[in-house]
């Protein structure tokens, strides 16, 4: 009996001690946490930044820097003072030439333009989009778990961004759309009708792919808190009213499903089509004004508005001027000097913009909305085969390494993400092209792609990337 009475009386005395052993280590363990965090702080800042609106630039355009791009700056000299730190090799051969690839055409086309000194700061906006921006990200994310961090902070500036734009839509402070202050356009303004479209997009994308990954070492919660942030997601990409960004979405999403299997991408289907129904057809949410959205794609060839006409002139044009110099292009940043000898008289030059807490404004058309007529336009065929070249290898590193995730169970939701990202982002250079404050972001996304397309470890064990990172 008294045996027993002491192990009784024993067990909360035990209990009490080892959660007063949890609690002496719970500081260490967060002090810990927060220095391991700490690297990511620079990424992390780029993202967050794009919630800061942005001034549109004495022109009338929507400009091309912000604090956001100032971040960026201070993200590459982070990377750079960590390398010289270490005094390790920085990039593999590979991932040195994939990302190393822009630069020659990007050079070329500076120094053959009609105004090279013009040209130098589009030569450090592409170096800062394509290349150097990439290729710190791909230095500093360490692991799987940074690139959760990282796919995080796009899905949480998605949101944010997103509950602007549906505040925008219900109370009618949004950009100007048919006569009506009714476009999500969210801290971007009405000069960057396309800003939200795409943060929300690379948001949904980034939820998605962390939903349907199998990663046994992914967080329990991760799967429902990111398919939770996609259905909210969806919302204010409706709300954008952006036709292409709608095409390269829907592109994006069947990719992901069909990657992540034939029977999961029925479920998916099922389920999205039901919560569309619901919040369409159900709760009328932008339901008039979406289907005739929807029902334009279809003619945007037999009767299209302004802002096609607009577009397929400027198409011509780019086309234009690449037949004249085919081999570099006219030159960096000269689209807009051989806009008008090489168009029609159908384009009108400028497009209105209005509402969101702007005046009414004209907006300069200044490049071709289509990311590979403005480098075939500018840059040639050398500026298509090194530019967009560099793209389709990562996408093609990405894919290879997708099969093997999948098998191990080990990054298979990485792996969605930046296969989705990147075939968003290749679908929609077919609409638009960069420009604006949101188009550091597409660096970023370059960067996530780059780290899990090039780093050794990226598709290997969490023992393997902590060896990396240790080495």
């Amino acid at each position: 009996m008294a045996t027993g009475t002491l192990m009784l009386t024993g067990r909360p005395r035990v209990r009490r001690d080892v959660r007063q052993v949890r609690r002496a280590r719970h500081p260490g363990r967060l002090r810990a946490e927060l220095r391991r965090s700490a690297p990511l702080l620079p990424a992390v800042a780029v993202i967050a930044l794009l919630t800061v609106p942005a001034s549109p630039a004495a022109d009338g355009s929507a400009g091309t820097g912000n604090v956001a791009d100032a971040a960026s700056a201070l993200l590459v000299l982070h990377c750079l003072i960590r390398v010289a730190r270490d005094r390790a090799r920085p990039l593999t051969r590979t991932a040195a030439v994939v990302l190393g690839l822009p630069v020659l055409g990007v050079s070329v086309a500076a120094i053959t333009a009609h105004d090279p000194a013009a040209a130098l700061p589009g030569v450090a906006r592409y170096l800062q989009l394509f290349v150097l921006v990439p290729a710190a990200l791909l230095l500093l994310l360490r692991d799987r778990r940074d690139f959760r961090t990282v796919a995080g902070a796009l899905v949480a500036l998605g949101l944010v961004q997103g509950g602007v734009g549906v505040t925008q839509f219900l109370t009618g402070t949004g950009a100007s759309y048919m006569g009506e202050d009714i476009r999500a356009v969210g801290t971007f303004g009405p000069t960057d009708v396309m800003g939200m479209a795409t943060v929300v997009s690379y948001g949904l994308i980034a939820a998605v792919g962390l939903a349907l990954g199998d990663d046994r070492r992914a967080p329990r919660a991760q799967r429902t808190v990111a398919l939770v942030c996609a259905g909210l997601l969806a919302v204010p990409l409706l709300l954008s009213f952006s036709r292409g960004a709608w095409i390269a979405t829907t592109f994006a999403l069947l990719l992901q499903l069909v990657l992540s299997g034939p029977r999961r991408a029925a479920r998916v289907v099922l389920v999205a089509g039901a919560l569309g129904v619901v919040l369409v057809g159900g709760l009328g949410i932008g339901s008039k004004v979406i289907t005739d959205r929807v029902d334009s794609i279809t003619r945007v060839t037999a009767a299209p508005d302004q802002s096609v006409t607009d577009r397929y002139t400027m198409w011509a044009a780019a086309a234009g001027m690449w037949r004249t110099d085919p081999v570099d292009g006219v030159g960096l940043k000269a689209f807009p000097a051989y806009r008008d000898s090489n168009s029609s008289i159908a384009l009108s030059a400028a497009s209105d913009t209005d509402g969101a807490g702007a005046s009414f404004q004209r907006q300069p058309l200044l490049s071709p909305h289509n990311m590979y007529l403005l480098i075939l336009s500018e840059q040639g065929l050398l500026g298509v085969v090194t530019l967009v070249g560099s793209w389709a290898a990562l996408l093609v590193c990405a894919l290879r390494r997708l099969p093997g995730a999948r098998r191990a169970r080990t990054g298979s939701d990485c792996a969605l993400v930046v296969v989705g990202l990147l075939g968003w982002q290749l679908v929609d250079f077919a609409y638009a092209d960069i420009g604006g404050p949101s188009t550091v972001l597409t660096a970023m996304m370059l960067g996530l792609s780059a780290w899990w397309a090039l780093h050794r470890g990226a598709a290997g064990s969490e023992r393997t990337d902590r060896g990396a990172v240790a080495a």
